[in-house]
């Protein structure tokens, strides 16, 4: 089958069991996946495998002797603060921050504290946040995950903001909002919340009245979000195809990166072997040079999928710092 053969989709509706149950904060009683071909594609809610929980125990430090206390310590350091309303009883959710911060219990406090407040300082954006509200960004097929996870476990989300992106009918705020949709998501798996993401930033054919869009409250935010605000571990942004204009665009982003972040920005141009050299060939899609067969997901595609979940976003939204 050709790589880039797009195939019609169709959702399928799994039964979701106690097991998978705990890792959701709503109370939905199916979980939809889409069925391309032979392959399904789901949000994978499904226990980690041995050799990625081998992962967490080297990185992570997660074992039962660790893991016990800290969900017992964060979940008392949450009760105490009594400006936050927060899924106390979830022991997934706590996970989902304990993770990212080693299990250090302190560390994964002061995270959901950040969390919360950038969602508060930003709530323009983040007020009834849907994939049902935002459905112009997944239809412009500009954001998309790739359908398998990367040689080293990780998620590989995939921005195209050159040729394809429309600006005069998609803004910077809704690639915003749909990244964060993907990335909420995403915290919900366990493997992703072990092994982490990657972007890949495809910028071939950016234009000048494209640079234009971007602004330094834009790059500040969005530096401030994957710096701070992410209860994800961000691996690897990787640039590739960018015309020389794009250095107009990273100028705006530089002056608030920290040294972990910026270390992880890789600039790789039209090099295929330097980004198989980060991204496994197998991984990847034959217009990356990569030699995977699962045709490609487009954005209406997981678009279908999340819409299926809009109550899981609805609750997801529903936590944070009590109103004054």
């Amino acid at each position: 089958m050709p790589a880039q053969q797009e195939l019609q989709s169709s959702i399928v509706l799994r039964e979701v069991t106690p097991e998978l149950s705990r890792h959701m904060l709503s109370d939905v009683s199916k979980l939809p996946a889409v069925q391309l071909g032979d392959f399904l594609l789901q949000i994978e809610l499904d226990d980690p495998r041995e050799s990625i929980r081998e992962i967490a125990r080297r990185e992570l430090r997660e074992t039962p002797e660790v893991v016990k206390p800290a969900i017992e310590d964060l979940r008392k350091l949450l009760e105490d603060d009594k400006n936050l309303h927060v899924p106390l009883h979830s022991e997934a959710w706590l996970k989902r921050f304990l993770r990212p911060c080693k299990f250090y219990p302190e560390s994964a406090y002061d995270l959901i504290k950040r969390y919360y407040a950038f969602k508060q300082k930003h709530h323009t954006h983040y007020d009834g946040l849907t994939p049902s509200k935002e459905q112009n960004i997944f239809n412009q097929n500009i954001l998309t995950v790739l359908p398998t996870r990367d040689q080293l476990g990780r998620r590989v989300l995939v921005l195209e903001l050159g040729k394809k992106w429309k600006h005069n009918k998609c803004s910077l705020d809704e690639v915003f909002k749909g990244c964060v949709l993907f990335l909420e998501a995403a915290m919900m798996e366990p493997e992703t919340q072990i092994c982490g993401a990657v972007v890949i930033f495809d910028m071939d054919g950016l234009s000048m009245q494209q640079v234009w869009q971007f602004t330094p409250p834009f790059a500040k935010r969005i530096v401030d979000w994957l710096q701070e605000s992410i209860p994800l571990r961000v691996k690897g942004l990787y640039i590739i195809n960018q015309p020389y204009i794009f250095n107009m665009v990273f100028q705006l982003f530089k002056p608030f990166l920290q040294e972990k972040l910026r270390s992880r920005i890789i600039f790789l141009g039209k090099d295929r072997e330097l980004l198989h050299k980060h991204i496994n060939p197998k991984c990847l899609p034959d217009s990356y040079g990569g030699t995977l067969t699962i045709p490609p997901v487009t954005g209406p595609q997981w678009l279908e999928l999340l819409l299926l979940c809009d109550q899981e976003f609805s609750v997801i939204n529903s936590y944070g710092y009590k109103k004054k």
